[in-house]
């Protein structure tokens, strides 16, 4: 005996609404970081930078817990980085320490945020909670 069930409309969908896009998170927060001010793509590059070098199986950034000090070490790290590389680019202007100040703060929570990024992201894209 054959049972036909009438469905809602919303059920006959391919896929589920909330299913349909899983890459649409990693997409989001692409554009948004195109959005970043200057200064703060800057610290981003430098940011990823560093960690496609830390980007390995075993890596600490992949530990459970990973290490404050290691993390403001490298933030330190990237920082060092971007001075060399500012003071070779403008050798005649003087660069406020006020602004490292500020950079050096920025640096580091652009790190974790990449640093999050890196360990919820699987091979193929999509955010894994």
């Amino acid at each position: 005996m054959y049972n036909h069930r009438i469905l809602p409309f919303y059920m006959t969908y391919p896929l589920p609404i909330g299913y349909q896009d899983d890459n649409t998170a990693v997409r989001d927060m692409e554009y948004l970081q195109q959005l970043y001010p200057a200064e703060a793509r800057k610290c981003q590059k430098a940011v990823a930078k560093t960690l496609d070098r830390l980007d390995y199986e075993g890596s600490m950034i992949y530990d459970e817990y990973p290490d404050r000090w290691q993390l403001y070490k490298i933030s330190k790290n990237i920082m060092d980085q971007m001075k060399r590389d500012e003071e070779c680019e403008c050798s005649d202007r003087d660069i406020p320490s006020e602004r490292w100040e500020r950079l050096t703060d920025l640096i580091q929570i652009v790190l974790f945020n990449e640093v999050f990024r890196r360990r919820h992201c699987t091979k193929r894209g999509f955010l894994n909670f």
